[in-house]
């Protein structure tokens, strides 16, 4: 055992390191998925985490250039049961390991996940550190003890985009005989505001029509606005959205005047822009097997989420009406306005990983912009 990691609240899990050599601090949370590790690595909302797996095994399918969501892994270092470094898949370019060194992600195997996982369901998550160093597992516990708390961190600056670029990839098929449903010819403009933005949520937006330009997260409303777009979406990203806070007044300047689609922390600024409050989650959702309930259907989707907040309920005005609730825990997964034509979730639709249960919501922006088009 080469490699160990240290909880805040002193319990220890040793292990075998497969990654880069070194130290990483962040808060350690679990997903549940079984499939669609390099997605995760590369979801810039886990920016600042420690991300356990719960699916044993992992490494078998190597990494591919098809399925990132960022330019590169964005986890501060990964956490599994058992590394295969042996790696079998018709799209695979080189194995797990490999990627992590490269992009230098401290990663670590051999260590009893399922004991973790029932853990942080048990005291919720927390701060840890995976080392290789060898130094001592005090000095390590205290310095998790003193990493910054999620609670109060804005970290949508670290990954968002620094200029607006122009986004035209649609989603590719999964086989030859599976293929989304792409409209040839951009019938919308959309301009996406990157706050940890995922390359599956831009190639949907693509293949319902809609012509993306992404501008980075602090880009104000007014700027917004003089592009003419047929409709906004907010994004995804990490930290705590009440710490967001430019990110709400630009919100606020937008609600009324575009159509504005929101997704995950999308959805938590949503709330906090229309009057509500966020409150942080005992241990979040991280998984791609969370059942939403439609309130005005009554429908059960099967969701993907990756999120530690989440916005009081009791917060908003009677104005704002809750479209979505959690079956797990009751919690709001979705938000409407319609006299300010805007709507937001607080999972995944577009998932990457994860299943297809909730793509008729690009479809629903689709149509608010459509019938909103002046």
């Amino acid at each position: 055992m080469d490699a160990v990691l240290v909880l805040e609240d002193g319990r220890v899990f040793p292990g075998r390191s497969f990654g880069a050599a070194g130290e990483r601090i962040g808060e350690v949370v679990f997903h549940t998925g079984m499939t669609g590790y390099q997605e995760i690595l590369t979801d810039p909302s886990y920016c600042g985490q420690l991300v356990t797996m719960t699916a044993p095994h992992i490494g078998n399918t190597g990494v591919n250039e098809f399925d990132p969501e960022s330019i590169r892994p964005q986890v501060a270092g990964f956490i599994v049961r058992s590394y295969s470094e042996d790696y079998s898949s018709w799209r695979s370019r080189g194995s797990l390991a490999q990627l992590l060194r490269e992009h230098n992600i401290v990663a670590i195997s051999d260590v009893d996940t399922r004991a973790l996982t029932r853990h942080i369901r048990t005291a919720g998550a927390m701060r840890g550190v995976i080392s290789t160093t060898g130094e001592a597992v005090e000095l390590l516990r205290a310095k998790a003890s003193a990493a910054p708390s999620m609670e109060g961190l804005d970290l949508t600056r670290a990954v968002s985009c620094e200029e607006p670029y122009g986004w035209a990839e649609g989603s590719a098929p999964f086989s030859p005989t599976y293929t989304y449903d792409t409209v040839e010819e951009p019938r919308y403009h959309v301009v996406a505001y990157d706050f940890g933005l995922k390359r599956t949520i831009l190639r949907r937006l693509v293949d319902h029509g809609c012509r993306v330009t992404v501008v980075p997260g602090h880009t104000s409303a007014a700027e917004t606005l003089a592009l003419k777009p047929d409709g906004v979406f907010y994004s995804n990203g990490p930290g705590d959205p009440a710490a967001t806070a430019y990110a709400v007044e630009t919100l606020r300047g937008l609600l009324g005047k575009t159509p504005v689609f929101g997704i995950c922390l999308g959805h938590q600024l949503m709330g906090l822009a229309l009057g509500g409050s966020t409150y942080k989650l005992p241990f979040g959702h991280h998984g791609a097997n969370h059942p939403v309930r439609h309130i005005p259907s009554g429908k059960v989707e099967i969701t993907s989420q990756n999120h530690g907040f989440a916005v009081d309920p009791a917060s908003l005005p009677a104005e704002v009406e809750i479209t979505h609730i959690n079956l797990n825990d009751q919690t709001v997964e979705g938000l409407r306005h319609a006299g300010l034509g805007c709507f937001s979730v607080q999972y995944h639709p577009e998932a990457g990983p994860g299943p297809h249960d909730a793509t008729y919501l690009f479809h629903e922006f689709t149509g608010l912009m459509g019938s909103l088009r002046r």
